[in-house]
């Protein structure tokens, strides 16, 4: 039991995967989960068969998240693979995200809950478009932590001068981006060199290797624990012979801390009312952050709801229903100007109208298209939204959560955009 406890109590890491075609996500994250023992013996014993049957030498890692038969016949990654496994250190999510530029979307929904990007480099290539696209994508995410895997060093006889080379090019594209931390790991995930233990082909190298790193980052001041945000989610109301009055607010707290006998304001009636119990499915906390999902009861009764929000009366967001932000286009059919969405947001639905698009851009260049105003799929650009009711909004750049939204098409119920508000 007190194993069980201990693995829950672990800290989460969610990372993503990025880089050029062929660049060898697939098989890192194989090799990952092979060198950390994380498979089970017929897992590995259906890979060797499997392996074995396409005539391949040794044991095909990338084959381990490649689930979909269309990958495994193309050798290319498709759909975002998710894949969990812990060490007994820290519990992890890897989300592996396909490198073809018409994948974007892709990219973009594996990377969006991410705390870290691994990006992957061909040693023999460097610095290409697509290592700059998923950069970009990266930094307009917000991720907090780049690890660039320089994949491949056995091809380049594991030289040091061309790791150098590489940094080099990268750092250099990567001042004009807003990216807080940046790492640099020389890696051949096919032999395993510096992925879980310490390569013996390059002595010069004297950093820690990439399970180390993935291991000890620093994720706790990942979330906004200042800006105090609890969108509500759901009403509960059990009505039973053991709780004949509980009325409580079930949610994700989205940023900040809240304790029992804080003032708490509910948006968008400006009531205000003292927490009075913080519930979680098995116990009462003395304390509740980010991104705990907890039960609170207030000490007033009042009329709380679905949608509404609960902030610190002196630390409230942006009350809008003008909505300026980026967009991420995921849909075949292209951005209708004047078109009416849906648009989620936290806890809250409501609907919206496109006002404006500002710019696209170019994201090789980093140019702005100013001309070019058609969002097609897979295109980034800068819109204007109207919406039917206030939201409740924080910049994306300070939250995550609260600064996130996207639309859904109302006649088919797609969902055609993710967007980062500014």
């Amino acid at each position: 039991m007190s194993n069980i406890k201990g693995y829950l109590d672990m800290e989460l890491l969610r990372f993503t995967t990025a880089g050029s075609v062929d660049d060898g996500k697939s098989t890192l994250i194989g090799r990952l989960l092979y060198d950390s023992k994380a498979i089970f013996d017929d897992q590995i014993n259906l890979l060797k068969e499997t392996s074995k049957q396409r005539g391949e030498e040794g044991l095909n890692l990338a084959l381990l998240t490649d689930g979909l038969r269309s990958e495994r016949e193309q050798g290319i990654t498709i759909d975002v693979a998710y894949r969990y496994f812990a060490t007994p250190k820290r519990k992890f999510i890897i989300a592996d995200t396909p490198g073809h530029i018409q994948y974007t979307r892709n990219m973009v929904t594996g990377a969006s809950t991410a705390n870290l990007a691994l990006l992957l480099i061909d040693a023999r290539h460097g610095v290409v478009e697509q290592t700059k696209r998923h950069a970009f994508i990266a930094s307009l995410l917000q991720i907090p932590h780049i690890v660039v895997c320089i994949n491949k060093m056995d091809l380049v006889d594991y030289s040091n001068e061309r790791f150098e080379k590489i940094i080099a090019d990268f750092e250099e594209f990567a001042s004009k981006l807003e990216i807080k931390d940046v790492r640099f790991t020389p890696i051949s995930a096919l032999n395993g060199d510096n992925v879980v233990k310490r390569s013996l082909n390059m002595q010069w190298y004297d950093g820690s290797t990439l399970m180390h790193l993935l291991e000890n980052i620093h994720i706790g001041s990942d979330h906004n624990h200042i800006d105090c945000r609890f969108p509500v989610q759901y009403v509960v109301r059990p009505q039973s012979k053991e709780f004949p009055d509980y009325r409580g607010y079930a949610g994700r707290i989205e940023g900040g801390i809240f304790k029992p006998g804080d003032k708490v304001t509910v948006l968008p009636s400006g009531f205000t009312s003292y927490i009075k119990s913080i519930d979680t499915f098995n116990q009462r906390v003395k304390e509740a952050f980010s991104p705990m999902s907890v039960c609170i009861t207030l000490k007033d009764d009042i009329d709380v709801s679905r949608g509404d929000m609960l902030v610190k009366a002196d630390n409230k967001p942006m009350i809008n229903q003008d909505v300026d932000l980026m967009i991420c286009w995921m849909n075949e059919k292209n951005m209708l100007l004047k078109g009416k969405y849906t648009i989620r947001h936290t806890s809250q639905t409501a609907r919206c109208i496109i006002k404006e698009v500002k710019y696209k851009l170019d994201i090789n260049s980093l140019h702005r298209l100013k001309d070019d105003k058609v969002i097609g799929l897979n295109d980034i650009g800068r819109i204007s939204l109207r919406v039917t009711k206030p939201l409740f909004i924080d910049s994306y750049r300070r939250n995550r959560n609260t600064g996130s939204i996207i639309l859904i098409d109302e006649a088919t119920n797609e969902t055609v955009a993710a967007g980062m508000i500014i």
